[in-house]
């Protein structure tokens, strides 16, 4: 039989991959909802989160969205030309993109700017350390794992999940909405670049991934591909989940001063 994989159909289309691959997406399915249809993306898109809550996202964000090229650029080392087609492909797609994601910092930057947070708050780090765990995995998965396994983890699940998000929360206009008029299109752009283009990314990744792995992978290899895309949306949605308790121990601290207020 042969092993090779060779797409045909649309990019972005999953029928167009291995029934392993196809079996995968499924598989995963509700991990990456879990992150995609998050409270906090909900209320991000119709602008209901409290400051303090906004900026602890920003400033646990920064160093995923900082030290992004740096994971692309360790899955680049891996690679040998002309040893395999996907690591070719994976190659040339690394190189292409790598200064893309070096702009996206500076996007990130302009975001939190917006909100009043500084370099230097990015920089500082002053958050919970349960938001430091993503950045920690993506640096351990690329650091330490297969050139096949950091893609699927970073470059088709992180940036799958991060496309399909902030397309929530540009939907409707609102947050966007909320910036003054001379610094909207500046506060919006990185939200708005991966909201419209980010899309092709894990699909190319994928695609990737299946040239590396042909049609027929072995079952471990399914299996570690799975936990690592998992992994990915899990503690995307830890992250998020860490800073709905910010947003729900603001909520209850303003409800109490306000009943003081009230019975004073």
């Amino acid at each position: 039989m042969i092993d090779t994989f060779n797409r045909t159909g649309p990019l972005m289309e999953a029928a167009s991959y291995p029934a392993w691959a196809q079996q995968l997406i499924q598989d995963c399915s509700e991990s990456k909802r879990r992150v995609v249809e998050h409270e906090l993306y909900l209320r991000m898109r119709d602008n209901k989160l409290s400051a303090r809550t906004m900026r602890q996202y920003l400033i646990g964000g920064w160093p995923v969205v900082e030290q992004f090229a740096l994971y692309m650029a360790q899955n680049l080392t891996k690679t040998k030309f002309a040893r395999h087609p996907g690591e070719d492909m994976a190659r040339r797609w690394l190189m292409r993109n790598i200064r893309v994601e070096l702009n996206h910092a500076d996007y990130w930057l302009h975001w939190s700017r917006a909100h009043g947070v500084s370099l230097e708050d990015l920089q500082a780090q002053q958050v919970p350390p349960e938001l430091h765990a993503l950045s920690h995995w993506c640096w351990h998965t690329s650091s330490a794992d297969s050139l096949i396994v950091a893609i699927a983890a970073t470059n088709y699940a992180i940036e799958g999940a991060t496309g399909e998000w902030s397309a929530l929360v540009c939907s409707t206009g609102v947050y966007a909405a909320a910036f003054p008029e001379e610094d909207r299109k500046r506060a919006m752009k990185w939200l708005k670049m991966h909201a419209q283009y980010d899309d092709a990314h894990p699909w190319e990744a994928l695609e990737i991934i299946c040239t590396l792995a042909g049609m027929n992978p072995s079952k471990a290899l399914q299996a570690e591909l799975r936990q690592a895309i998992c992994k990915s949306y899990d503690y995307m949605y830890l992250f998020l989940e860490r800073c709905m308790q910010l947003e729900l121990s603001e909520r209850v601290m303003v409800g109490r001063e306000r009943r003081a207020l009230v019975e004073s």
